[in-house]
C-alpha cells in the first residue's frame, strides 16, 4: 500500500526509499543502510568503477568513481540493502580489469586494491575490510524477542485468570461448607466471566482480527518499518511485507460485503436502501482519500498542479462500490445446498454465475489492454520499470499500458515518487493505484467474496469451510507459481504490486485464504485466541487509517531522528507510533466507539 501520500512528506519518501546501491555521496560518513568503499589504484593508468544492483533487472551499469593513477584513491558511499555487482574498467585498454558481486554490511569500511598481478599480465583487485560492519538486524531481533515476551504475557495472564475464576466457580457450587467459603461477589463476577467466555460472539471475530492485523502492519510500514528494506515496497517486481497489506484489505472488503449484505437482505432491506448505502459510503471514501489524505495545511494553498487524483482510499472505495453492486443485484439470501445434487460440491460458485461472468470479462479486459494495447515508443505488452532496466532500451515505458493510460488521464496529478524511481532511475510518474490496476483490485475483492460465500454456504460445517479455504489457497498458489515461473522477473506475468498483476492477485489470494482460514480456526472455532490486540484496530479501521495518515508525522507519533547510523531509533519510532494507535484503538473499543461510514 502506498501509505505516504501527504505532499508534505514527499521529502521523507525519498529518504525511506533507500539507496539501493546507488552512489549517494562521497565522504567518510556512511549512515544507515550505507557502507564506505575505497578504491586504491596502484596502476599507472586511470580506471573507472561502475556498479549495478543485482536486484535491478537487466540494468545498465552506473558510474561510481574515477580513480587517478599512481597510488591514488577514491571513496564512495554505497547502499547495503542488496547485492552489488562492481566492475573496474580501463579506458586506455578498453577492457574490464576485474569484476565481482558482494553484499556489503551496514556501516562497514571496505577497500579494494587495484594492482598488477605477479602471476598474470592482467591487474587484480584485492578486497579488504578496514572496519567491520554493524549488525543491522540486531535491533530487529531484540524487538522481536520483546514483542514475543509481551504477547506471551497477554496470553498467559487471561488464561491464568480464567483458570482462577473457574476454580472459584467450582468451589462455590460444590463446596458449601464454611471451610470452603468464597466471597459471593467475587464468585458471581467469575461466573459472569466464565459465561462470557463460553458465549459465542455473533460477529465473525476472525475477520475483524484479520483486518486489524493488516492495518497494524500497514501503520508499522508507513512509519518506515525501522528502515528495513523488506518492510518497504519492492522496487518493482517481487514481494515485501509492505506489499502484502493492501490486497488483504481488499480481500476483507469482499468478505465483509457478502456477510453484511446477506444479513441485510435477510432482514428485508430493500435494494434501493442498499444502493443508497453503497453510494454514500463510496462517496465518503473517495472524498476522504481525495481531499484529506492528499493535502495538509503545512503544504500551503491547495494547488491542482500537485494534487494526486488516484489513491488508496479512492481505489478501496471504487472496489467496494463494484463488489457491492455485484452482491446487491446477483446475491442470494439463502443458499439451497441440496436442492440439486450436482450443486453440492460448488454451490458457492454455481449460484453466482452472473458475478463470475462479469469478473471473467473484467480480467479478460485487463489482459487484452495490458498485452495488446500499443504504447508509443514502447514494446507491446511491456511490464517493466523502464529507466535503466532492460539494458536501458525503454527508459520512458514505466508500467507499459498501465502507466500510459494513467498519464493520458491524469497527467502529472499522480504519484511522483514510485518505488522504481530510486533503483531504476525512472523519470516518468507512475501511480500504483492507477486505473488498470483497479480491475485486478476488483478481482482480488471478488476472491474475498468467495470466502464470505463459503462461510454462508457451509454455516455450521467448519471442516467444510476450512477444506474449501485450503482448496482455494492451493489453486491460487499453483496459478501464481505458473504465471511467475517461481521467479521474480522471469515469469509470464511477474508478481508486481505496482501493476497489480494477475500473478500478484493469485499469490495474495492464496495468502489471504490461508491467513483467514487459520484465524477462523483458532479464534471462531477453537476459541484459543480472542484476536487481541488486532481486533481493536480491526473494529476501528477507518479511524486508525485516516488518523495515522493525517497525524502520523507529528509528535508524539514521530519525531526528527538524530541517530542516523543504525536502525535502532527508526525501529523504535516505528514501533512506538504503531503501539500508540493500537492503544488508541483499544481505548475506543473499551468505550464502544466505532467510526463507521
Amino acid at each position: 500500500m502506498e501509505p505516504r501520500i501527504l505532499p508534505a512528506s514527499l521529502t521523507l519518501l525519498i529518504l525511506l526509499a533507500g539507496s539501493y546501491g546507488r552512489h549517494l555521496k562521497s565522504g567518510p560518513d556512511p549512515k544507515m543502510d550505507q557502507a564506505l568503499l575505497t578504491f586504491h589504484n596502484q596502476l599507472t593508468e586511470e580506471v573507472q568503477v561502475f556498479y549495478t544492483s543485482d536486484y535491478c533487472y537487466k540494468c545498465v551499469y552506473q558510474h561510481l568513481v574515477t580513480v587517478k593513477p599512481a597510488s591514488s584513491n577514491a571513496s564512495a558511499v554505497i547502499g547495503t540493502k542488496f547485492t552489488l555487482s562492481v566492475r573496474v574498467e580501463s579506458q586506455s585498454r578498453n577492457a574490464t580489469l576485474c569484476r565481482w558481486s558482494q553484499t556489503y554490511g551496514e556501516g562497514g569500511h571496505y577497500s579494494v586494491w587495484i594492482k598488477k598481478s605477479e602471476a598474470a599480465s592482467n591487474p587484480r583487485c584485492t578486497p579488504s575490510v578496514d572496519k567491520r560492519p554493524n549488525n543491522a538486524y540486531l535491533p530487529l531481533v531484540v524487538s522481536a524477542l520483546l514483542l514475543a515476551i509481551i504477547a506471551l504475557l497477554f496470553v498467559v495472564a487471561p488464561f491464568a485468570y480464567r483458570r482462577h475464576c473457574r476454580s472459584n466457580f467450582i468451589k462455590s457450587v460444590c463446596c458449601q461448607g464454611p471451610q470452603y467459603s468464597v466471597d459471593n461477589d467475587r464468585s458471581h463476577a467469575c461466573e459472569a466471566e466464565h459465561n462470557t467466555i463460553k458465549a459465542k460472539p455473533t460477529r465473525l471475530r476472525s475477520l475483524d482480527t484479520f483486518r486489524g492485523f493488516a492495518l497494524t502492519v500497514m501503520v508499522f510500514v508507513n512509519y518506515g518499518g525501522g528502515g528495513y528494506w523488506f518492510f518497504q515496497h519492492a522496487p518493482w517486481n517481487g514481494l515485501t511485507v509492505a506489499d502484502l497489506v493492501m490486497p488483504w484489505f481488499v480481500f476483507i472488503i469482499g468478505t465483509s460485503v457478502v456477510l453484511a449484505f446477506t444479513s441485510m437482505q435477510r432482514r428485508g432491506v430493500s435494494r434501493l436502501q442498499l444502493l443508497r448505502k453503497i453510494t454514500w459510503r463510496t462517496v465518503v471514501l473517495l472524498m476522504l482519500g481525495f481531499c484529506f489524505l492528499n493535502y495538509s495545511p503545512r503544504d500551503g494553498p491547495l494547488s491542482w498542479s500537485w494534487l494526486r487524483i488516484p489513491g488508496v482510499l479512492q481505489r478501496l472505495g471504487f472496489t467496494y462500490f463494484v463488489l457491492s453492486l455485484l452482491q446487491t443485484f446477483w446475491g442470494h439470501k439463502e443458499i439451497p445446498l441440496r436442492s440439486y445434487p450436482w450443486w453440492n460440491p460448488i454451490p458457492d460458485m454455481v449460484l453466482y454465475w452472473p458475478q463470475w461472468l462479469i469478473i471473467i470479462l473484467l480480467e479478460t479486459l485487463w489482459l487484452c489492454i495490458t498485452f495488446l494495447m500499443p504504447v508509443p515508443n514502447c514494446p507491446t505488452g511491456y511490464l517493466g520499470a523502464g529507466g535503466i532496466s532492460d539494458n536501458g532500451l525503454y527508459p520512458n515505458c514505466t508500467g507499459g499500458a498501465a502507466g500510459y493510460i494513467d498519464r493520458l488521464m491524469f497527467g502529472d496529478n499522480m504519484y511522483r515518487y514510485p518505488t522504481c524511481k530510486e533503483m531504476y532511475h525512472t523519470t516518468q510518474p507512475f501511480d500504483p493505484e492507477g486505473v488498470l490496476g483497479t480491475i485486478n483490485s476488483i478481482v482480488m475483492g471478488f476472491l474475498g467474496m468467495q470466502a464470505g460465500k463459503i462461510i454462508i454456504s457451509y454455516k455450521g460445517m467448519n471442516l467444510h469451510i476450512l477444506c474449501r479455504f485450503l482448496a482455494w489457497a492451493i489453486i491460487l498458489g499453483i496459478s501464481a507459481a505458473i504465471l511467475s515461473k517461481c521467479t521474480r522477473d522471469g515469469g509470464f506475468i511477474p508478481v508486481n504490486k505496482n501493476l497489480w498483476s494477475l500473478s500478484y492477485v493469485t499469490c495474495m489470494g492464496c495468502f489471504s485464504f490461508l491467513l483467514l482460514g487459520g484465524m477462523y480456526s483458532v479464534i471462531d472455532i477453537k476459541g484459543w485466541w480472542g484476536g487481541q490486540p488486532f481486533i481493536y484496530t480491526g473494529t476501528n479501521s477507518i479511524f486508525v487509517y485516516v488518523g495515522h495518515s493525517l497525524l502520523g508525522f507529528y509528535f508524539p507519533f514521530s519525531w526528527e531522528m538524530h541517530f542516523q547510523q543504525s536502525h535502532w531509533e527508526w525501529l523504535f519510532q516505528s514501533l512506538w507510533g504503531t503501539s500508540l494507535w493500537v492503544l488508541i484503538a483499544y481505548l475506543l473499543y473499551r468505550k464502544k466507539f466505532f467510526l463507521k461510514i
